[in-house]
């Protein structure tokens, strides 16, 4: 995570799932160095917004977005069953850092 805080990026995670959740899952994964943000209530209203909510389901796509500091999304990527390469991240931030 430090590389990404050396290219100014913030990792932030999110998910519709509940901040007890969340917590629990973090504690489990033997702590994360970034936060973790609840789209809990309104239920997946975020994830809804940038196109990554199942309806069926409840349950957000596992994705990536690179959001500029205004606010832009520069970046999607979704991952089915696969975690995203952090040198490809880190080769498309320094792309759009420029």
């Amino acid at each position: 995570m430090k590389t990404f805080e050396d290219k100014n990026a913030q990792l932030i995670g999110l998910s519709a799932d509940s901040r007890p959740s969340l917590r629990a899952w973090a504690a489990n994964m033997g702590g994360l160095r970034h936060p973790l943000l609840s789209d809990f209530w309104p239920h997946g209203a975020v994830a809804e917004a940038y196109g990554i909510l199942n309806p069926n389901s409840g349950m957000c796509a596992r994705s990536l977005f690179i959001i500029d500091p205004d606010g832009l999304v520069r970046y999607k990527e979704l991952y089915q069953g696969a975690l995203p390469d952090p040198d490809v991240i880190l080769g498309e931030l320094a792309r759009l850092q420029g």
